[in-house]
């Protein structure tokens, strides 16, 4: 299979704020008319987040959840140097963000001043959250793209409304971050308050999601990746065709995946009905 590369048509034209993390993304305004939190190829967390970021986040997209809308975000060398807030802080010195082809993540909250974003929400805050039961299903495509991080959730709610709805953020350490590989854990990949689970009762509560990972097809995964830019993961086409014929391995593992965390001494599922 080649690669298949999409044309970009959004440009970055303003800069808005830096965005907490490890990988130092900003809020842009981009020429859709639309604000993305933007990573660089030189942010200090791996060139290949960027492609991570990408090719998961379109992949749960693709099983129905609820994700920001990703796209590949065009910074001009004229916005960074017109632009002295569009730097990365490193441990001794302060670089310039690299300009080119970059990673953006729709803002889950449009405009950004409609609403409000939360990285963090109390746990006595959980019922407030209208769509608990999808953290059931990331579960399921972490556990199929390996990722090293704990899961990571926005919580928003325009002005208006009393009731957030969650959206999962940061796909940059599916895949084991920069290294491509899938060293299995059965505590990584999961969100770090066992309540987001308190309904899952058995398999069923992983549907719809679940199953859609297990029959994707294949034309569906390549397809993805072949929408990531070749900058993104240094031009390497023979590890991402590894990396993609891995994933697609993977696909009717992600029971047996799950299963592990389930029996961990975390004790996740406590509704758990045996006979399931």
């Amino acid at each position: 299979m080649g690669v298949l590369r999409a044309n970009v048509a959004i440009a970055a034209v303003q800069h808005v704020r830096r965005m907490r993390g490890g990988a130092q993304g900003h809020l842009m305004r981009c020429s859709d008319g639309q604000f993305y939190v933007v990573k660089f190829r030189n942010n200090p967390q791996h060139l290949r987040v960027l492609a991570n970021e990408l090719l998961a986040t379109r992949l749960a997209e693709r099983v129905g959840l609820p994700v920001p809308a990703v796209e590949v975000i065009e910074v001009s060398e004229w916005l960074v140097d017109h632009t002295p807030e569009l730097n990365i802080q490193l441990a001794h010195e302060t670089i310039n963000c690299q300009a080119g082809l970059e990673f953006g993540s729709r803002y889950v909250v449009a405009p950004p001043w409609d609403g409000q974003v939360l990285d963090y929400l109390p746990v006595e805050m959980f019922p407030r959250v209208r769509n608990l039961e999808t953290f059931a299903g990331i579960l399921a495509l972490d556990k199929w793209t390996g990722n090293a991080n704990g899961r990571q959730a926005a919580f928003w709610r325009k002005m208006r409304e009393k009731k957030y709805t969650a959206a999962f953020i940061d796909q940059g350490y599916c895949f084991n971050a920069g290294e491509w590989t899938f060293p299995d854990n059965p505590l990584r990949g999961v969100y770090m308050r066992n309540e987001v689970y308190a309904a899952v009762t058995g398999w069923e509560s992983f549907e719809p999601w679940l199953s859609r990972i297990e029959v994707l097809e294949k034309d569906a995964v390549w397809a993805v990746a072949g929408e990531i830019p070749p900058e993104w993961y240094g031009g390497d086409w023979n590890a991402l065709e590894k990396l993609v014929l891995a994933l697609i391995a993977r696909q009717q593992r992600v029971r047996e995946l799950i299963e592990e965390f389930r029996i961990s001494p975390r004790r996740p599922f406590p509704l758990w009905k045996n006979e399931n």
